[in-house]
């Protein structure tokens, strides 16, 4: 969402890291503000931002939070990922419970000591302190070569946010410039995303083709968006994802499987998952996002959706026991999408398509309404103007005998008519007057 210029905000993650390094928990700065602690992790999630004095409470407290914790009680001095024995949080659901072991697990087999989770980045279950936030780089951390091309095009580098339609950005970018930029980095992973959640390469080329019209048609809300690649994201999942492909002729036939037996079979147990796990795992394991994004992207609960993302993983540890692992899961992911040659939409080629169907459409709707308009028309033209009332159906009346024609004549009475017809007629002649 765009923020207002009188109270700017950091961003979502940027008021997260400020608040533990001022050793202030989320409790805290709600009851600073005047608002719920669920509130307040909204505004860190980045799904909601303050208003009015709201707004400028908390960007006062971000900024004059060192002076006011000096006066602050005892009690609400304490360090950031410590819990206060009067005021204990609400205990995690059972899913998250152990969606959290199964992270812990994962990274103490598979990193350095650095608390990294799965796929390399920070743990998903629970933040960490605010040194080990400061010193550790921001952006995602090095990948393989088949895990970069699956990961890293799904999200922005801050660097590279899109600038909002008709503004320059850092570099000075035209809305066309920025949007094929944005085509150009998140294009190459999303098409291997969606082929990895349909199985169709057709139709995950052409989800991904759509998606970015779409984002070209209301590219003044997708410019000032905080996740543009999220927003197109979300927008070819819903089209790749859709139940009505499979009334189309094209996607009556399944598509050929992959060369590999491995990919195969990985390929069939990912398809044999329902549609909301198959998403889910994608984007957590696949993507990377953490629990929270990937359940709102969803638009789940989050306990629905660790269930959902503990079941599916589950599912594939049980035909394929190799990928139980977390980690494993997510690079194998990563090598079956890299391991297809799909093709990447042009951006010049979706802007020129995404015009030519707003043109089409729109003249499609101009034309139906002139064609309402003249039906209209002619109707009033052509419809009476006073009323006239029906004629009463007719009824029969007793005491009046029927009116009778001449019935068809029998065979005696014909042979009698051509009797008389035939014969000359007998009698006293015509007399005829005569002058006198």
């Amino acid at each position: 969402m765009p923020q207002s210029p009188a109270t700017p905000l950091p961003s979502p993650k940027e008021r997260r890291r400020l608040r533990e390094a001022k050793s202030l928990s989320q409790a805290d700065v709600a009851a600073k503000v005047g608002v719920t602690r669920e509130t307040v992790r909204s505004w860190e999630l980045g799904r909601t931002s303050p208003r009015g004095r709201k707004r400028e409470a908390y960007a006062r407290l971000l900024d004059v939070v060192p002076a006011e914790t000096a006066a602050a009680p005892a009690e609400r001095r304490r360090p950031a990922g410590t819990t206060a024995t009067a005021r204990r949080p609400a205990p995690a659901p059972a899913p998250v419970k152990e969606l959290a072991l199964a992270e812990r697990r994962s990274a103490q087999r598979g990193t350095d000591g650095g608390g990294t989770g799965s796929n390399g980045s920070r743990s998903r279950t629970r933040p960490q302190p605010a040194a080990k936030r400061a010193a550790k780089p921001h952006g995602p951390l090095p990948m393989t070569a088949t895990t970069a091309t699956l990961n890293g095009h799904t999200r922005p580098h801050p660097a590279r946010t899109v600038p909002a339609a008709g503004t320059a950005g850092p570099r000075g970018l035209t809305p066309d410039q920025a949007f094929d930029s944005l085509c150009a980095h998140c294009a190459p992973g999303l098409v291997r995303q969606t082929y990895l959640l349909t199985g169709r390469r057709d139709l995950a080329q052409e989800s991904v083709e759509r998606a970015f019209q779409l984002a070209w048609q209301r590219w003044p809300e997708v410019a000032v968006d905080r996740d543009p690649a999220g927003w197109v994201r979300a927008a070819a999942y819903e089209y790749a994802m859709s139940p009505w492909h499979r009334f189309r002729p094209s996607q009556r036939h399944p598509d050929a499987p992959p060369a590999l037996p491995a990919d195969r079979a990985f390929l069939d147990v990912l398809l044999s998952l329902p549609p909301a796990q198959r998403r889910t795992l994608m984007l957590y394991d696949g993507v990377g996002l953490d629990l929270p994004e990937t359940a709102a992207e969803t638009e789940a609960s989050t306990p629905a959706a660790a269930n959902r993302l503990l079941h599916a993983r589950r599912a594939i540890a049980d035909r394929l026991p190799d990928l139980a692992d977390p980690e494993a899961l997510h690079r194998r992911l990563g090598e079956v999408g890299g391991a297809e040659k799909l093709r990447l939409p042009k951006a010049e080629r979706v802007r020129t398509g995404s015009e030519h169907r707003a043109r089409f459409w729109t003249r499609a709707a101009i034309a139906f309404t002139a064609l309402i308009i003249g039906a209209t028309a002619l109707t009033l033209k052509t419809a009476p103007t006073h009323y006239e009332p029906p004629q009463a159906p007719g009824r029969a009346i007793s005491g009046v005998p029927p009116r009778m024609g001449p019935g068809p004549l029998t065979h005696e009475d014909q042979t009698l008519h051509h009797k008389l017809h035939a014969q000359l007629t007998t009698g006293p002649h015509r007399l005829t007057p005569k002058l006198t």
